[in-house]
C-alpha cells in the first residue's frame, strides 16, 4: 500500500472512529453487569472504610489457613480461587466485595509469576487501534474502548502505585510524523473522557531537549521530530500484593505458598466441590470445600485443568517476554521512548521506572516453567534495537537486571478454530464446578475478574449481596493519597539506624526515602516510617536504593511476606532493579525476617540458598555496578 493510500485510510478511519465514539461509545462502555453500587452507596462506603482503615491489620497467615480448613462440605466457601496473580487476586477482591465467602490459594507468592514480570505499562491498546483501522475490525476497536476505560480505573484505584507516563515515538521522515500524529490523535479521540493527556508533536530540537540521549540520525535519516502520547505506568507486583491484602481486609481467606494437589469431586455428579491443598512451608495437607473453584493460574492454568480432567485440551499458547534494566542515564526521568516498528517489525521501548531504565521486549514462543530465564540472544536483541535510536553507546556491561515473563495467550477450548490466539481474555467452564479465566492483560485485570465472578455466580447458583463494586473501590493505601503526601513523611519522621558499632543514630527522612515510601505504601507509609523511627530499622538495605530495613519488618507483619525472595522480588523490586544489590542485601533481609518469623539457623541457610538460586535466573551483567548518588 502506498504512503498516500495509507494516509487516506487513516483519515477515513478517524472519521469512522469519531462516529463510533460519539454514537456508539456509550454502548461499548456500558457495564455488562447490573450493579446497584457502581459509584456510591452504603455497601461501597462500608467497604471503603474497612479497606482503608489506617489501623486495620490483615489476618495472619495461620488465621487464613484455619479459615480455609474450616470450609467444610456442609458449610463451603462460595468461591475458591486458584492462583494469586493479578487476575486471581482481582477475582478474590471482586467476589468478597460482593458479599461472597471467598478463599484464595497461591502455590508460590502473590504475583510470583507473570504479574511481576510485566512491561509495567497500563496501556489502552494503541496497537489494537492500528489493527482496527487497517483491518476495519470493529472487535479490535471495542478492545481499545474497553482497555482505555480500565486504564483509567486502575490508575484511579491505586494512585500511589500508578501514574501517567509520556511516551515518545521518534519520526525520521515527514510521512512518519503525519502518520503517527494522525493515529495518536485518533487514540485521543477514542479515549474521550478517559484521556490522560493530549498527544502532541515536538520538533527535532525540542525532542532532544526532552530526551537528551535520543539519536539525531537513524539509518542515515535525520530526525524530523517526535510524537508524544500518554499511557499509564505501575509498580506491578506491589499493585498485586495490594489487591491480595485488600481482599483479605474485606474478608477473603488468602494464602500464599499453598498448592492445590488435587480436586475434591461429588461422587454422585462428578462436580468439583473443593480441593486438597498442601502448605509448602509446613508440608501440612488439608481439604477445603467450595461451591465453585475459579482457576486463575495464568500460564499454569492448563496443569490445574488437567487435575480435573487428564484429557483436557490445552488452551495456553505461552509467549516469552524479556526485559532488561539499565542505569537511569539511558532515559530521562518522566519520558519513555517507544519504537513501534524496528528492523524486524517488533516493538521496543525504554521507560523510566523506579529510578532506572527498563527496556524491552521480546515476543517469542517458549515452554512453561516456574522460573523462566532470558536467553542471551534476547538480551542482545533489545540492546541492538535500542542502540539504533540512541546517541550513547549501549553496553552489555550496563545491564543491572534481566528477566523473562510468560504471557498466557489463550485459545478458547470450545472454539472450532485455534487460528486466532486471543490477546483478550477467555472465561470458560469446561469441567463442572471449575471456571477458568486466562489470557488478557494487566490493564484489564479488574473487568476480567468481574467476568470470572459473573461466571462463577452462574455456575454455583450463588447469591451475592450486591453487584460488582470494584470499579470505584480504591485499594489499601490509595484512599486519601495525594502526590504531595511524601512531605508528611519527610517532616514527621526520622530514620533511626544502627551504626557499625551497634549504636542507634538518627538520620533524616530524605526526599528519596519519603517519596519511595509514599509511592510504595500510599497512606500506610506512616506505619513503615514509624517502624524505621521507633525500632531502629531506618538503614537502607542497599547503597543507591531508598529501600529500608523497616520495610522488611512491615511486609512480614502486614503483607504476607514469608520468604527472602518474597521481599526482594515482590514487596520491594530490588531483584528486578539491580540483581547485584539484591544479593548484597540478602543477609540483612534474612536476619530481619528470621526475627519476625522465628526462623532457626537451618531455615536461614535455606532461605539464602533459595534466594541466590532465584537471582541466578536474572541475567544481569556480572560487572554491572551503578550508583547514581541520588539516594
Amino acid at each position: 500500500m502506498s504512503s498516500a493510500a495509507r494516509l487516506r485510510r487513516v483519515c477515513a478511519a478517524a472519521l469512522a472512529t469519531a462516529t463510533v465514539a460519539s454514537v456508539g461509545g456509550s454502548i461499548i462502555l456500558s457495564p455488562n453487569i447490573s450493579s446497584n453500587d457502581r459509584g456510591s452507596g452504603p455497601v461501597l462506603e462500608a467497604l471503603r472504610s474497612k479497606i482503608n482503615d489506617p489501623y486495620a491489620n490483615v489476618p495472619s497467615r495461620a488465621v487464613q489457613e484455619s479459615a480455609l480448613i474450616g470450609a467444610s462440605q456442609s458449610n463451603p466457601l462460595d468461591i475458591l480461587v486458584v492462583g494469586g496473580g493479578a487476575t486471581g487476586c482481582g477475582v478474590a477482591f471482586d467476589a468478597v466485595t460482593r458479599g461472597l465467602r471467598v478463599g484464595l490459594v497461591e502455590r508460590e507468592d502473590f504475583s510470583s509469576g507473570t504479574s511481576s514480570r510485566s512491561t509495567k505499562l497500563i496501556h489502552g491498546g494503541v496497537r489494537y487501534l492500528e489493527k482496527a483501522v487497517f483491518n476495519l475490525d470493529y472487535g479490535q476497536l471495542k478492545l481499545v474502548f474497553h482497555a482505555l476505560e480500565e486504564r483509567k480505573q486502575v490508575i484511579e484505584n491505586a494512585p500511589h502505585l500508578c501514574h501517567a507516563l509520556p511516551c515518545m515515538t521518534p519520526c525520521f521522515d515527514w510521512f512518519e510524523v503525519v502518520y503517527f500524529w494522525a493515529g495518536l490523535k485518533m487514540y485521543d479521540l477514542v479515549a474521550g473522557a478517559r484521556l490522560l493527556h493530549l498527544s502532541r508533536y515536538y520538533s527535532a530540537k525540542e525532542s532532544i531537549e526532552l530526551f537528551p540521549t535520543l539519536a539525531k540520525k537513524g539509518n542515515n535519516r535525520n530526525l524530523r521530530g517526535t510524537v508524544v502520547y500518554y499511557d499509564g505506568q505501575m509498580n506491578d507486583s506491589r499493585l498485586n500484593v495490594g489487591l491480595a491484602c485488600s481482599a483479605a481486609l474485606a474478608g477473603a481467606a488468602v494464602l500464599n505458598h499453598a498448592e492445590v494437589i488435587s480436586f475434591l469431586k461429588d461422587e454422585a455428579t462428578g462436580r468439583i466441590i473443593g480441593a486438597k491443598i498442601r502448605d509448602n512451608f509446613s508440608g501440612k495437607v488439608f481439604e477445603t470445600y467450595a461451591k465453585v473453584v475459579v482457576n486463575a493460574a495464568g500460564p499454569f492454568c492448563d496443569s490445574v485443568r488437567k487435575l480435573a480432567d487428564k484429557e483436557a485440551p490445552s488452551m495456553i499458547c505461552p509467549s516469552s517476554g524479556v526485559h532488561i534494566v539499565l542505569p537511569d542515564y539511558y532515559s530521562p526521568d518522566g519520558m519513555g521512548l517507544i519504537v513501534p516498528k524496528t528492523k524486524d517489525g517488533r516493538v521496543v521501548f525504554m521507560l523510566p521506572w523506579l529510578g532506572r531504565t527498563i527496556a524491552g521486549t521480546t515476543d517469542s514462543n517458549t515452554v512453561i516453567t516456574p522460573l523462566p530465564e532470558p536467553h542471551e540472544d534476547e538480551i542482545q536483541f533489545i540492546l541492538d534495537a535500542i542502540s539504533d535510536y540512541l546517541s550513547v553507546k549501549v553496553r552489555r556491561t550496563d545491564v543491572l537486571s534481566a528477566w523473562s515473563g510468560i504471557r498466557p495467550l489463550a485459545v478458547d477450548p470450545s472454539a472450532k478454530s485455534t487460528e486466532n490466539i486471543s490477546r483478550d481474555h477467555v472465561v470458560c467452564e469446561d469441567y463442572p464446578g471449575l471456571v477458568t479465566i486466562t489470557g488478557g492483560k494487566w490493564t484489564t485485570y479488574r473487568s476480567m475478574a468481574e467476568d470470572a465472578v459473573d461466571a462463577a455466580v452462574k455456575s454455583g447458583k450463588l447469591s451475592p449481596a450486591n453487584g460488582s463494586v470494584t470499579h470505584s473501590l480504591r485499594l489499601m493505601g490509595g484512599d486519601g493519597w495525594e502526590p504531595s503526601y511524601f512531605t508528611v513523611i519527610a517532616q514527621k519522621y526520622v530514620r533511626m539506624k544502627r551504626s557499625y558499632g551497634g549504636e542507634v543514630v538518627p538520620a533524616i527522612m530524605d526526599t528519596a526515602a519519603s517519596k519511595h515510601l509514599s509511592h510504595a505504601y500510599g497512606t500506610l507509609a506512616e506505619r513503615v516510617a514509624a517502624i524505621a523511627q521507633n525500632e531502629g530499622l531506618g538503614k537502607r538495605l542497599a547503597h543507591g536504593y531508598p529501600i529500608m530495613e523497616a520495610e522488611v519488618a512491615y511486609c512480614a507483619r502486614n503483607e504476607y511476606c514469608e520468604s527472602a525472595v518474597d521481599f526482594i522480588a515482590r514487596r520491594s523490586r530490588l531483584a528486578f532493579l539491580d540483581t547485584d544489590a539484591a544479593g548484597r542485601a540478602l543477609p540483612r533481609i534474612i536476619e530481619i525476617l528470621a526475627a519476625e518469623h522465628s526462623w532457626d539457623k537451618s531455615r536461614k541457610a535455606q532461605e539464602l540458598q533459595k534466594a541466590k538460586e532465584f537471582l541466578e535466573t536474572f541475567k544481569s551483567s556480572k560487572n554491572a555496578h551503578f550508583h547514581d548518588g541520588k539516594h
